[in-house]
């Protein structure tokens, strides 16, 4: 099965011309082997509605020798002129055999340069499944290259047939991936699990990844308030990417270690990637100041040596992004913008309604601040739940072309019923069709009074846990089990496709349990099961009521 960029593309709905080219993606992915990737910008549509990758092209096939076809698919009727095949739309009509050309020479050119002298062999296919070419030699498109509604079962052959030829050139294969990734402007998404390798790749139409990085200001001190599934910590991978690729040294500074631990292992090298108790440790151990930890006021102590320190050159920065900055502190804000070089460039990303811990808001005098409550992550009716169900500040604005998910309630009066009704989320989950690495067990409490955190398993599903310790490369070391099991306040800051919230547990719904609830709920980009206790469920049910 080929390779297909970005990932999701299964689960977005989509009708009409859209329908069609998930067809034919499907199509693709399942008649092309794996040494092909497929690019494609069908189902993640901009404001203004246009996708198509290059102009005109619609997929762009990458095999295994390095060589590209880029196809452009014309659904429906078209017409065979003089000039060659057109394409009618309302407004206007598209030489099909132009359009091709062109696209294909805007993007051998862009390519050239961007391989610096290693030429890519560009070829250009035509696909209408609907329509057959009565007479291909003048339809302005080499015949070679028309696949027609008499050809469309061969279209996976025909592909790998052009992709064959050609001598394998390694420069070539290297780099076209980090080109296609730029020209669609993919940027991670923060995946279910920390370790995880594989990053879901999303496009989000008109959100903080594309429009904040337009802003231009001197100096720059950007501060971004952005609900759940904005697109916040996305936007901070863009600024990485365009830090490095403009030659400034980036920090990324969080403050939950899972978080910053999955950030480092999908963040371009280059930067540095830290908590800032991380930061702090690092820096001061590269000034030879070891510090000690089994002092009950260690962190205190960490953190005021840091601020005495004098960090030198090798701790500046030309571009500085505080991720869940709800959470930091006014003397870690200081120390922080310290380490900026004349001149850097500062980020401070945060979401006030994932504030778990209670601090206050920072002061941030003479910053520009711009606010999202656009959450493209989860499912519209996830959004709609929270909306009804809790007493936000200001409602959410759902923005995910998925709905229709369901949030589910499962009720517990006892701890018995408890692991039972757990248990019983998980197999509903694996039932759905989600597969084990999709799924993640998020507990209401954290992680020192959770009662699943003995648990080794919950009946024949053995559960993958955060051990409390840390390996020789202070990588986190988890237990040996298939799902993952994690606290709300450790998973903030991620994502995963189906979110089992269990323990939740409140006798009135106070700002701390909301903001538990909303912190938990938005973690799902799929499916959302609760598993709350019976007087907790109660409570929800008549604000919806």
């Amino acid at each position: 099965m080929a390779r297909i960029y970005p990932e999701g593309w299964r689960q977005m709905p989509a009708s009409g011309r859209l329908a069609r080219e998930l067809d034919t993606l499907a199509t693709l992915a399942a008649g092309l082997p794996d040494d092909h990737a497929v690019y494609h910008g069908v189902h993640w549509t901009r404001v203004e509605r246009e996708h198509a990758l290059f102009g005109a092209i619609d997929f762009v096939v990458l095999g295994p020798t390095g060589r590209l076809l880029l196809i452009e698919q014309k659904s429906g009727f078209l017409d065979e002129t003089p000039q060659g095949l057109v394409k009618t739309y309302a407004k206007e009509k598209s030489h099909v055999g132009v359009a091709m050309a062109r696209s294909a020479g805007q993007l051998r050119e862009r390519l050239a340069a961007f391989l610096k002298g290693h030429q890519a062999d560009v070829e250009t296919l035509l696909y209408c499944p609907d329509y057959t070419v009565r007479q291909p030699g003048s339809a302005g498109v080499d015949p070679a290259r028309i696949v027609d509604a008499g050809r469309r079962e061969h279209l996976a052959a025909i592909v790998q047939s052009l992709l064959r030829e050609g001598p394998r050139d390694r420069v070539v294969l290297d780099n076209v991936h980090r080109f296609l990734a730029d020209q669609l402007e993919l940027v991670p998404d923060v995946n279910a699990f920390i370790g995880q390798a594989e990053a879901l790749y999303t496009r989000l139409a008109g959100g903080l990844a594309e429009w904040a990085r337009r802003i231009d200001m001197e100096p720059f001190r950007l501060r971004v308030t952005g609900t759940a599934g904005s697109g916040k910590t996305q936007l901070a991978m863009a600024v990485l990417r365009d830090a490095l690729a403009a030659g400034r040294r980036p920090l990324y500074v969080c403050y939950n270690r899972p978080l910053a631990d999955h950030i480092a292992l999908i963040a371009p090298s280059g930067g540095v990637v830290a908590t800032y108790h991380q930061l702090c440790d690092r820096v001061l151990r590269a000034h030879g100041k070891v510090p000690d930890f089994s002092q009950p006021d260690a962190f205190a102590r960490l953190e005021q040596a840091f601020r005495e320190l004098e960090p030198g050159e090798d701790w500046r920065f030309d571009e500085l992004i505080v991720d869940e900055g709800q959470d930091f502190r006014d003397e870690w804000r200081d120390a922080l913008l310290r380490l900026l070089r004349p001149g850097g460039r500062a980020w401070w990303l945060e979401d006030p309604l994932q504030n778990l811990y209670g601090r206050s808001e920072a002061a941030l005098p003479g910053w520009v601040r711009i606010t999202s409550e656009r959450n493209y992550r989860s499912p519209s009716d996830i959004i709609d739940t929270l909306n009804r169900a809790l007493p936000l500040p200001h409602a959410l604005e759902a923005a995910s072309p998925l709905g229709g998910s369901g949030v589910e309630i499962l009720t517990w009066k006892d701890e018995t019923a408890l692991v039972e009704q757990t248990k019983r989320a998980i197999t509903r989950a694996i039932g759905l069709g989600f597969r084990r690495g999709m799924i993640a067990t998020l507990t209401f409490r954290g992680r020192e009074h959770s009662l699943f955190t003995p648990y080794e398993r919950l009946g024949a599903h053995r559960l993958k846990a955060f051990t409390g310790s840390y390996d020789l490369l202070g990588n986190p070391v988890y237990s040996e089990g298939d799902f993952l099991i994690d606290s709300v306040y450790r998973f903030k800051g991620q994502a995963a496709p189906c979110v089992i919230f269990t323990e939740i547990d409140f006798d009135a719904l106070d700002e701390l349990t909301v903001r538990k609830l909303f912190v938990g709920a938005t973690r799902a980009s799929m499916k959302l099961i609760l598993v709350t206790s019976e007087r907790a469920a109660r409570l929800l049910a008549q604000r919806t009521e």
